[in-house]
This record gives C-alpha cells, structure tokens and sequence, in this order.
C-alpha cells in the first residue's frame, strides 16, 4: 500500500521538516513531490537520502497524488486547498485559514482522531497552532479523567514558529552584541536577543493577540467547547522549541500522583518530573522528538482541583510536521483514503 505525497512549502523549515518526518517514520510513499513557488523551480530539497528538485504550485497536477501537505502560508492555503481539494487530493493545511471552518476537521491524532471522517465535506484537513497542539496532548487525558473547567497559559515559544528570517534575525541579534553593534528588529517588534516579547500575532480589539485567541478558540474545537481559557503568548530567544505553563482548575477531585500516572499512560506523551534539580525538560532538550514533555506536575493550593504543569515540545515536529503526517497515517489506518493507482 503506498500513496502519492505532495509537500507544498517545501523549502521552508516545516516543509522541510516534513520531509524529514516521512522519511523518519517510514511512510508508506510511492512517490514525493516537493513543491513551492515558482522561484523555487530547480532547487534541490533532501528526502532520507534523496534529492528532490522543486515543482511550482501553479503547474502541478495534483490530481495524481492521494495527500498534499501544506505549509505554505495563510493566503496561499486559502486559495490554493479548495483548488486540490477538488482534484481528488486531501489536503493538510499547517496554517490558520481552515480551523475554524465548521466544514474542515481540526486534529491533533492522540486527542480527537475520530473528527478526521469530516475531511470529505471539503477534503480539507486543518492542523492545529503549534501552542495548541501541544498543550491539548497534555489536556485530553485529564480532561477524560476530571473535567477541565478553566486553564490559564503562559507560553515561552521559539522563533522558529515565526520562519526561517525570525532565526536569522535572533543569530545575527545575537552575534552583533558581542561586537556592540546595535540590533535591529525587522521581523519582530522589539529586540528578541537576551529578551522576550509578550506579542506574537496582531492585536485583536479586546486587548488580546491573535495567537492567543488561536489556543483559546482551538482548545474549545479540539476538546469541548464549555472550556474556558485564557493565555499569554511571549516570544523568546530560543531557536526551537515551545514551553507553556499550565494551570488547570478541574470540575473533579485529582491529585499530583492520579495525574502523572495518567499523563504516562497518555499517547504522545512523555512525564519528566523529578523534583530535584534538572529534573524537568526545556526546549533545548526536547528537539527533534516527537513527544509532549510533560514536568513539574504540582498541586495550585489557591483553588479546588487545581493543577500546574510544565509542557514542553519541539514547535517544528508536534506543533507542525509531525502532526500533519500524523493525520495522514491516521487517514489511511481508518481506510479513508485509496492507494495510489
């Protein structure tokens, strides 16, 4: 059994990571295609021990490949997906123009597989944010045991999750200090190096920022609607890699132990949490896994039922390429999707 795969995006860091991904898991491909845009045409991108030579988007026949991947940007998801939807091709979009599309399945694999069956009123699959996707891995399993009722995030994420420019303008921020030259923000804000910034995304009419609205609205698809969250998005100078603090007020009793026994039991996730020191994991040591770290899993004494945790992932795998590649094997272990010819 083997499938056609396009991967549109193909020279960007999740596109590439995607290629990676495939080669990783062994997916059971005929053939793959490494599409981008038509200055790309000729560049040559890896796939294991291949070299794949780019396609452009607008003259390829996606009519012979079973899965598009795509991680290409908002704009060109919103016109370009409908387009290969219609030629048979499931698309999986990495970006935000199709979760909240009450007709395109939102998915995290581990969390709400059996939503994937919606995939055909549009043959549009959405992948979830990169800050979503990881701190519902940890949600789910709690949630089924005690009833989440309210969560407050912070995020510590990396700038990788802002493209490829993001981390040459954090490296070369960095370098130019230790010359004293002055850094300049292009991509971001404010200086990212030795620095955070509480802003990712535009500003929404409420205060709030569009990333963080993101995780609030995603979490409420994904898991329940009855939900309630609220988060604080912060950019650090961390290459890759996303961390989140996670206080969780549950409707039911649970405790630190019924927790972390629960959260090891959970797909996708692993429990790193020794109190001593070292004994948690940060976004450095979580790079090209494919797991949700879960640390510092503690009582909040402020409030009934609460808990805190540390959640921890590489933003590129779980929060992107991995995902993406998930809902697609998940789609052909439910038989939902036919060979290629």
């Amino acid at each position: 059994m083997s499938y056609n795969i396009a991967i549109i995006g193909a020279t960007g860091n999740v596109g590439q990571e995607m290629l990676n991904i495939l080669a990783e898991r062994d997916f059971p491909a005929k053939e793959v295609f490494a599409i981008a845009s038509s200055r790309s045409i000729g560049r040559e991108v890896s796939y294991g021990d291949k070299a794949l030579k780019c396609h452009d988007l607008e003259n390829f026949d996606f009519s012979k490949c079973q899965f598009a991947l795509m991680s290409a940007g908002g704009s060109i998801a919103k016109e370009w997906a409908p387009k290969i939807g219609a030629t048979g091709c499931v698309v999986i979009d990495n970006s935000s123009a199709w979760r909240y599309d009450i007709d395109v399945p939102l998915v995290v694999p581990e969390v709400n597989a059996d939503a994937v069956v919606g995939f055909a009123k549009k043959n549009i699959v959405a992948n979830p944010n990169c800050s979503t996707a990881q701190l519902v891995v940890a949600l789910k399993p709690l949630h089924d045991a005690a009833t989440v009722k309210r969560v407050v995030v912070s995020t510590y994420q990396s700038v990788s999750g802002a493209g490829k420019e993001a981390m040459d303008e954090l490296f070369n921020q960095t370098k130019g200090i230790y010359v004293n030259q002055p850094p300049e923000a292009e991509k971001f804000t404010k200086q990212i190096a030795f620095n955070v910034i509480p802003h990712i995304d535009a500003f929404m009419e409420d205060g709030a920022t569009k990333e963080e609205w993101k995780m609030v609205v995603e979490t409420k698809k994904i898991i329940d609607p009855s939900i309630r969250l609220t988060a604080t998005a912060v950019r650090v100078p961390v290459f890759v890699g996303h961390a989140e603090s996670v206080n969780i007020e549950f409707e039911k009793p649970i405790d630190v132990d019924e927790a972390r026994k629960i959260l090891r039991e959970s797909p996708g996730v692993l429990v790193v949490d020794k109190r001593e020191d070292g004994g948690y994991v940060t976004p450095v040591e979580c790079v090209g896994d494919y797991a949700t770290f879960v640390s510092r899993i503690r009582e909040d004494a402020t409030t009934e039922n609460g808990l805190n945790l540390w959640v921890v992932s590489d933003n590129l795998r779980k929060g992107a390429a991995l995902n993406t590649v998930q809902i697609a094997e998940t789609m052909i272990n439910r038989n939902l999707v036919d060979k290629a010819g």
